[in-house]
């Protein structure tokens, strides 16, 4: 934990630093050691942070205290513990650490009121993570001395669970899914590599600044514009396009088999699911399955054209997937849509009457696609969805179009009166049969279906999702109605709940089909409105 902090502040302060030594170095050397002091300050800031953070767990609540000038206190009861994290970046790995963050349901703007221990040995995270998950009422504890833990604020009382009896065997996990080295082809259509893109270039693009370096001048730079610029036009576009995309696509590989390496799906006898995953940085979430409250296969354009999808749960006390590599929300990473569909019947709590299904780890494409085409038909994940009708149809094409003609139009206008060049506006009609097949997609993905005590609901083109939320989640409807989702009689379904995003649509549904889903989903809920509705009527 003393070589943790301390390197983790330096890396922080890092641009700071830089600039110190830079201005000394113009200055003529007596700015470098206030660069030298300022790395012993932030080395001696990090030992503070172990000096000063204290954590004790008891039978009821578990709580952490930092900070030296302004001390802070988290207490958390131990019955609004959701989620465990434990990550392991490449130092805490070579040290044998690993930093625990305890999801309480809070929202991720709360930051200060996370639960985060740094730098705890590999065993003392894993000990953790079964105490606060797969605990039981009447759990012994036992006090913690200073050599065992972190160190004891004066009057603190520590406690710990016990170590189980010896010769006592844990339970079993049940493993759901596996990575299969066939997943890495969806790598590139992730497109994650773009960030890298951005990142590179301005790394550069600071270090070509910082330094004055005129790479005009630079012999390999100079011969690659030389060649660059003795192409044609279209040819400079070409090659350009073809760089990038390259580039983008080795990116994006590398970042998936990092992230996404030895990734493993486990459920435990206790009712928790226990996600693996990472090379280099390794973190394993461990999520209680009486906080899930449903699943969410998305599929973006480009990994749907493969035949991919993602798997998320839908669980209060997470935030939802941001990325390929974000999200503790993750229950599988890009892969052959039926690995998807498969798991996540798996996961997915088991309603009355419909049937169960026996843990399996995909070993082929073919008996992926022989589990998915034994889905039954009352399965979330895989039941027959309910079109949205020709008013929805026309709604997409108008608002497609509305927006399209807008631009277009526009650009016309600066042609004609600024001089914009001409191929803006022609780029722009060429287009307009693109629009009509993205609104017509946008249409095909609409559906929604009331089975087996869920809502499903579907909807996007650029990035298609499927929602499976459980209607005992719901905890209240939205029915929103612009001026001309009124004229078409049509409204938007938001189904209020406290997992996920709190909230998931059915755009542009009928009116009286959107009533009746509400009513069904949560059934005595609306009974008062509709009744004062026909009243008024």
């Amino acid at each position: 934990m003393l070589v943790i902090h301390p390197f983790q502040e330096v890396v922080r302060a890092a641009p700071a630093l830089l600039g110190l030594l830079v201005a000394g170095t113009s200055s003529g050397g007596q700015g470098q050691w206030w660069s030298i002091g300022g790395v012993g300050l932030m080395v001696v800031l990090g030992m503070l942070r172990w000096f000063t953070t204290t954590y004790r767990l008891t039978p009821e609540h578990v709580q952490v205290r930092r900070g030296l000038l302004t001390r802070k206190v988290v207490t958390v009861p131990r019955d609004r513990v959701r989620t465990v994290d434990v990550t392991s970046h490449v130092l805490h790995r070579v040290l044998g650490l690993a930093r625990v963050e305890v999801g309480t349901g809070t929202s991720e703007r709360r930051r200060e009121g996370r639960l985060k221990l740094d730098a705890l040995t590999t065993a003392e995270a894993a000990r953790l993570r079964v105490e606060l998950l797969h605990r039981s009422p009447a759990a012994p504890v036992a006090p913690v001395t200073p050599s065992e833990g972190a160190p004891l604020a004066e009057g603190a009382p520590v406690a710990s669970p016990v170590a189980p009896p010896a010769g006592s065997t844990p339970a079993a996990e049940t493993e759901l899914a596996r990575m299969r080295p066939a997943w890495v082809r969806f790598g590139p259509f992730t497109m994650s590599g773009l960030v890298t893109v951005g990142v590179v270039a301005g790394f550069v693009s600071r270090l070509v600044s910082e330094g004055n370096v005129d790479l005009g001048r630079v012999g390999p730079v100079q011969e690659t514009w030389r060649w660059f610029t003795a192409m044609s036009l279209l040819l400079e576009i070409a090659t350009v396009v073809l760089v990038l995309v390259v580039f983008v696509s080795v990116a994006s590989t590398l970042g998936y088999v990092l992230a996404f390496g030895n990734f493993r799906l486990t459920r435990h006898p206790e009712g928790t699911l226990h996600v693996t995953r990472g090379l280099l940085t390794t973190r394993a979430t461990t999520i209680e399955e009486r906080r899930l409250r449903g699943v969410e296969v998305s599929e973006p354009l480009l990994l749907r054209a493969v035949r991919g999808a993602r798997l998320s749960a839908v669980t209060t006390g997470l935030r939802t997937a941001q990325g390929s590599q974000r999200g503790g929300s993750m229950l599988l990473p890009p892969a052959p849509r039926a690995d998807a569909v498969s798991v996540a019947r798996l996961v997915l709590p088991r309603t009355a009457g419909a049937p169960s299904a026996t843990p399996v780890t995909p070993a082929s494409p073919a008996t992926s696609a022989s589990a998915a085409s034994s889905a039954v038909e009352a399965s979330p994940v895989t039941a027959d969805l309910t079109t949205h009708g020709p008013a929805a149809l026309r709604r997409r094409f108008t608002r497609a179009y509305g927006v399209h003609v807008l631009v277009l139009a526009v650009l016309l206008a600066l042609w004609w009166w600024a001089g914009l060049p001409s191929w803006t506006w022609l780029t722009a009609a060429v287009l307009l049969p693109l629009t009509a097949l993205l609104a017509a997609d946008r249409y095909r993905s609409l559906g929604h279906t009331l089975t087996s005590g869920y809502l499903v609901t579907r909807w996007g083109s650029l990035s298609r999702r499927r929602v499976a939320l459980k209607c005992d989640g719901v905890i209240g409807w939205n029915v929103e109605r612009s001026f001309f989702q009124r004229r078409a009689r049509l409204a938007t379904l938001t189904a209020t709940t406290a997992a996920g995003k709190q909230g998931y649509q059915v755009p542009d549904v009928d009116l009286t089909e959107a009533l009746r889903l509400a009513a069904a989903g949560t059934p005595g809920l609306l009974d008062p409105f509709l009744v004062e509705a026909q009243h008024v009527s």
